[in-house]
């Protein structure tokens, strides 16, 4: 069943995190958003500077673009990437200047460590007054990775469907 009420937006520096979104935007039919905030991220220097804005919790306008407001979705889910036990300044950014836009909001971590860091769900929900319906933290090639996406996908077709 697809929802076309539903919206998937993520930041990806390395592509993980946008690999990710696509398969959960594809298996609900949802509409698909990169978030950019216009600065290079790229090679070691990008990966060290990711990592100071997530610890100073920096963030800079965000860019994206969908078809509708972001009051008219249902449920937006956010994807981003695990930063110095944080979410991406990206997506920090994002919510700061949206998050209450947001009637229900869901998230979708992506790490490269062992941690889970699902402190992060609170984080983010300091800016998103909804609170989040559905959350999830994968680990990308990981043995666990498809049980814990296909968890995050029932949950959530759960919740759209009540």
């Amino acid at each position: 069943m697809a929802w076309n009420n539903v919206l998937c937006m993520y930041y990806s520096r390395t592509g993980r995190t946008k690999k990710a979104m696509e398969d959960i935007a594809r298996v609900l039919g949802a509409e698909l958003v990169e978030l950019r905030d216009g600065v290079d991220r790229s090679g070691w220097g990008g990966w060290i500077r990711c990592g100071l804005d997530a610890m100073r919790k920096s963030t800079r306008p965000v860019k994206y673009q969908t078809k509708f407001p972001l009051t008219d979705y249902r449920l937006v889910i956010i994807g981003t990437p695990v930063w110095a036990g944080r979410c991406s300044s990206v997506v920090r950014g994002f919510l700061k200047q949206h998050g209450r836009e947001l009637r229900n909001a869901s998230y979708v971590l992506t790490r490269g460590s062992e941690d889970k860091n699902e402190e992060i769900f609170e984080q983010m929900d300091l800016y998103t007054p909804c609170g989040h319906r559905t959350a999830v933290s994968l680990r990308p090639d990981s043995v666990g990775f498809a049980f814990w996406q296909e968890e995050f996908l029932r949950q959530t077709r759960e919740f759209l469907q009540s």
